[in-house]
């Protein structure tokens, strides 16, 4: 046991450390992109940044729905949904107060609010069906051609040449930044769950906490990590981005393979914790700002949901 408990600590080590340099890489290279690109460095965060931190919970709804195990791609992807509002953006929060633009209010907090409503909605019976996966996919389909057409109708004039390097350089550095933040995931998901078993916790409790964990580092790293470079627009947009690449798209692609069937009773406290953490995290009315006393709110929020799954699971 001592050797696997080595091993473990060393994956735990070699994660966290992949994480660190691999947010700096992501950010720096996400900063780059959108100047390229001549977008804003949110639009690039909640739709491309978001699409790859949320490659990890893809990963677990391809392979749980060909083994006819979706109902652990739904677990996975809203447990990592609750870590990214309330472990991921509280951190960031706890460091100082975010500012949230008005067309990331108007456009995707909205959508990351409805989405855990539409699958408490499509789970009354249950099951969530090929046809409402279909249903889901649409949706967000339109919410990425909105983003999409409003990133192009605003693009900044061109300010002169950019050179080759300038323009490979930053999406290289997404590239390698990304490979890093998704391989620090999967190592702190395989030390995490083997030092919690070695320590006797129950498996339940390790897969809706540890193992959502794990598949949220990428945005955890990233977010924090824009955070103390002044980048709160990125932080803010991999974050939002990721929870409506989890609800709808990921979701969709599990019941699509394999319909979704799990009672609702199952799911209802991360989706009921998914909800409230969001409604915490919008900012006041007239502010446009998200307090750090919100950030200390959410952290602790996510203790009290641990606890109502351990509840749940005795």
């Amino acid at each position: 046991m001592k050797q696997v408990m080595v091993s473990d600590y060393l994956f735990l080590l070699t994660g966290i450390a992949c994480a660190a340099f691999g947010g700096e890489l992501f950010v720096r290279g996400t900063s780059g992109v959108a100047a390229v690109l001549r977008i804003a460095p949110s639009i690039v965060a909640v739709t491309v940044s978001a699409f790859a931190t949320s490659s990890p919970e893809l990963s677990v709804a391809i392979n749980s729905g060909l083994v006819d195990k979706s109902s652990l791609s739904l677990g996975d992807a809203l447990g990592s949904n609750i870590v990214n509002i309330s472990i991921v953006l509280g951190t960031a929060l706890l460091i100082s107060g975010i500012p949230v633009g008005s067309e990331v209010l108007k456009r995707d907090a909205p959508v990351a609010i409805l989405a855990p409503v539409l699958t408490t909605i499509l789970l009354i019976d249950g099951v969530i069906d090929r046809l409402e996966g279909v249903f889901m996919l649409a949706i967000f389909a339109a919410w990425m051609a909105t983003t999409v057409t409003q990133a192009l109708k605003n693009r900044a004039p061109s300010n002169g040449k950019v050179t080759v390097s300038d323009r490979v350089l930053p999406w290289v550095q997404v590239a390698g930044g990304l490979v890093l933040l998704v391989a620090a995931g999967r190592l702190i998901v395989i030390s995490t769950t083997g030092i919690a078993s070695d320590f006797g916790i129950d498996d339940f409790i390790i897969g809706a906490t540890l193992v959502a964990f794990g598949t949220s580092v990428p945005e955890l790293a990233s977010t924090v990590l824009a955070k103390l470079k002044g980048h709160d627009d990125i932080g803010v947009g991999t974050v939002l981005g990721s929870n409506i690449f989890n609800s709808l798209f990921i979701v969709a692609v599990a019941a699509i393979i394999r319909p979704i069937r799990v009672p609702l009773t199952e799911v209802a406290p991360a989706l009921f914790f998914g909800v409230l953490s969001l409604l915490v995290a919008v900012p006041r009315r007239g502010t446009g700002w998200v307090r750090r006393r919100q950030g200390v709110l959410l952290v602790l929020m996510y203790s009290v949901y641990v606890m109502t799954l351990f509840f749940f699971s005795r």
